[in-house]
């Protein structure tokens, strides 16, 4: 069955999740994104410089993980539909105190805030919509899911790019605060996961019960995230502050650019994660996680923006074709007990350990003179090589069918 066939077979309100969850996902990349945009601007007139304020940046990737534990909780108890409208409140909330932000110190305690918020949507998104599809839609639903991360990207880059000269950076926040809106329609839309209603009639454990069970799953699970993290971040964070700072290009053109490479990003994610369905997961990451390596060196040296743009593409479009498989690749191997928690905090612990990486690469091109590119390119093919070897050696349960005594077993041995 093609991609296209599987997503017309979908029932309406197995749309209506899918689209909701992308939204969420979407709409709370794009809060995040907006900062990336507006270093520059908030170090001057906080009167610090760009490494300063990226702490903001570390502090919203760190915080991400207590709130996927949290939220994740939350959804394994009360249910995905609930705590993901609660999620969306939250984040829409602190993004927009961001903008009445009066010092460097009150910015940074709001951002680590909004991080908690953050981290929890993903999780509880992607646990509603893969307990909702059925099998054989799995992988490019996964696809549209993680698209839903350029996609918030790519909103932040036109927002930016129309609007940033008229409104600033604190307008940018209060733009931002827009996503509470999403809560009107999972509201009147989205029904519960079935998966979690059967579980909730059949009772559970709780999740460290369950943790200690999984524990080299959950270990390997961190580690292939902190590498994804490192590989994403990685190449996006800092990318505009090159583009600005090194290559000195006006806030229109860093903006044109970054709709390029994030539209990129979304058909990578698309196409890998519709290309996992058919030849599996594991296979589907280490090739998009390989040929981003040869792109590397036009995406950080192309000489003119045409060329850059051509390389950001092709960058994003295998980074994010990467990504595209983590929703359904992380909860299929996740216990059925504890799937709104477990793919959320594996994923946000990675994030975790990964969250120096603005902070590091604008560290290291302050070290080398000021040298993003080269920055940018060492991390990038590091991190691509290894996310590689973690997938290529790592675990598969491909099209497992949850709440089935399969999706029971421990998760000890490896399935090709």
């Amino acid at each position: 069955m093609s991609a296209l066939e599987s997503l017309r077979r979908l029932t309406p309100q197995q749309r209506n999740t899918v689209i909701a969850s992308y939204l969420g996902w979407t709409l709370d990349a794009f809060d995040f994104f907006i900062l990336v945009f507006v270093l520059k601007y908030i170090a001057e007139e906080f009167h610090t410089d760009v490494p300063a304020v990226s702490v903001a940046i570390f502090l919203t990737l760190a915080m991400r993980a207590l709130g996927a534990l949290v939220f994740g909780l939350a959804a394994d108890r009360y249910g995905r539909r609930i705590t993901l409208m609660a999620d969306v409140l939250l984040y829409s909330l602190f993004e927009f105190l961001t903008g009445f932000s009066t010092g460097l110190t009150m910015f940074l305690v709001v951002r680590a805030l909004y991080g908690i918020a953050m981290g929890g949507e993903w999780g509880v998104g992607a646990s509603l919509v893969m307990e909702t599809v059925p099998e054989q839609s799995r992988g490019i639903v996964s696809g549209i899911l993680q698209a839903g991360y350029p996609s918030g990207y790519l909103i932040a880059s036109i927002v930016f790019f129309l609007l940033f000269p008229v409104i600033g950076w604190r307008g940018m926040f209060f733009v931002g605060a827009v996503p509470a809106l999403l809560v009107l329609y999972i509201r009147r839309n989205v029904e519960e996961s079935p998966a979690f209603l059967k579980r909730q009639a059949e009772g559970r454990r709780p999740f460290l019960t369950v943790l200690r069970e999984n524990i080299p799953l959950f270990i390997w699970a961190v580690l292939l995230m902190t590498a994804f993290n490192f590989f994403s971040h990685g190449t996006q964070d800092i990318y505009p502050t090159f583009l600005e700072t090194q290559r000195n290009y006006s806030s229109y053109t860093v903006g044109a650019i970054a709709v390029v490479y994030n539209i990129g990003a979304i058909c990578g994610g698309l196409f890998f994660g519709a290309l996992s369905q058919r030849i599996g997961r594991k296979k589907a990451i280490v090739i998009a996680a390989l040929i981003a390596v040869p792109v590397a060196p036009l995406w950080a040296y192309a000489p003119g923006p045409v060329l850059l743009a051509i390389g950001a593409f092709l960058m994003q479009f295998f980074v994010q074709g990467a990504w595209g498989i983590v929703p359904v690749h992380l909860n299929e191997l996740s216990p059925d007990e504890v799937r709104g928690t477990f793919p959320g905090f594996a994923y946000q612990l990675g994030n975790l350990l990964a969250s120096g990486n603005a902070t590091l690469q604008a560290g290291l091109a302050a070290r080398w003179d000021g040298d993003y590119a080269y920055a940018l390119l060492i991390v990038a093919a590091v991190v691509a090589l290894v996310v590689a070897a973690l997938a290529g050696f790592g675990y598969e349960k491909k099209d497992i069918r949850f709440g089935t005594e399969e999706a029971e077993e421990p998760h000890g041995a490896m399935r090709i």
